[in-house]
């Protein structure tokens, strides 16, 4: 089931808690302030001050040797599946991965790869899975090229891989000859309620990338980190893809005051994804997985009120969130305070009891 929020309600009450995705925040006004600010130059020719220093930051962050400014978390993951990956090669995911449900199709219309999807719980697979999912290499089956994963696991729950099975992961993916990508969509979501570095993290996967449109709370922009080689094919990749964004300084700085401002505060949106799940998890009826960072999976299903129903009737109060394959996620960021945590609470509960 897509990613579907509430349809238009005309008569509905102008949006006040915007718990529908960590993507809708908005720059605050010492961001923008940044921007407005930047040193910039042709990214083309590596002319860029504030690109380049963001590369920089972001690869010594990921530790790794290199990394590029691409303007979504999408193009990170199509534009690493097309420098790993030749037409007729095989990537093990997630069954639930965005580079298999919400990426377009891009890694099949664009590399003609299969993805071979791996079940597990709250959005992760075993070793013993990896295992067995792998196949000799033969001239009858496809070249088993990259091993992916999502680091936190959005569909499953916002979930956290541990790291001694990142590791052990990647050990075996390079044992039988793959390169492992890790989706940082929300990597340092993990870093902060962990307490592990992103260069830890991140260690045994040769290529990562991180989002500063989600929890980070920049506009635009991703940086993707990995070898120089890697890299320089990515920026090949760029080229075909579109090209460079020229003075993306502009952009690049929202990132780097991110870096320095956002990050830390992410703890903020887990302790209120904790309290708004107390909270539902007190109505009667509601079911809600525990979350671990920022997102909130519940079910009101149970308390006489289908999801797709409670969802539009939140909307018609001003309250704005998603059906996400058969759950409603709420998902907090840096525009979501404790306040709107309880209101949404108080308005799930008046739903649910006049049902």
């Amino acid at each position: 089931m897509p990613y579907t929020p509430a349809p238009r309600d005309p008569n509905a009450t102008p949006v006040r808690i915007n718990l529908l995705s960590d993507t809708q925040t908005r720059p605050t006004p010492a961001m923008r302030e940044a921007m407005a600010r930047a040193d910039v130059g042709d990214e083309q020719i590596g002319d860029d001050p504030t690109t380049n220093l963001l590369c920089e930051r972001v690869a010594g962050l990921l530790g790794k040797a290199a990394a590029v400014f691409l303007p979504s978390g999408t193009m990170c993951n199509v534009a690493a599946t097309l420098t790993h990956c030749r037409p007729g090669d095989e990537i093990l995911a997630h069954e639930t991965a965005h580079i298999i449900a919400r990426e377009g199709g891009a890694h099949a219309a664009l590399g003609g790869f299969q993805i071979t999807a791996l079940t597990g719980a709250d959005g992760k697979f075993t070793l013993d899975t990896v295992r067995a999912a792998l196949h000799p290499r033969t001239r009858y089956e496809p070249p088993q090229t990259v091993l992916s994963v999502e680091q936190t696991a959005n569909i499953g729950g916002g979930t956290i891989w541990a790291k001694a099975d990142l590791d052990a992961i990647a050990e075996t993916a390079k044992a039988h000859g793959m390169a492992t990508h890790m989706d940082g969509a929300r990597l340092l979501n993990a870093c902060v309620a962990t307490g592990i570095p992103a260069r830890d993290m991140s260690s045994g996967w040769d290529s990562v990338w991180i989002d500063f449109s989600k929890g980070l709370g920049a506009p635009i922009g991703a940086v993707m980190a990995g070898t120089h080689e890697f890299i320089d094919e990515v920026w090949r990749w760029k080229q075909r893809l579109g090209g460079s964004m020229r003075q993306s300084g502009v952009c690049a700085a929202a990132c780097l005051h991110a870096l320095d401002h956002n990050v830390d505060r992410l703890s903020d949106d887990h302790a209120n994804a904790r309290v708004l799940a107390r909270g539902l998890s007190q109505i009667a009826g509601v079911g809600v997985q525990q979350p671990e960072t920022n997102l909130v999976f519940f079910t009101p299903d149970g308390a006489g009120v289908p999801g797709a129903r409670m969802v539009a009737e939140l909307r018609r109060r001003g309250v704005l969130l998603a059906m996400m394959d058969g759950r409603i996620r709420a998902c907090t960021h840096l525009d979501v305070d404790s306040g709107m945590i309880e209101e949404t609470v108080g308005l799930v509960r008046e739903i649910v009891r006049t049902a």
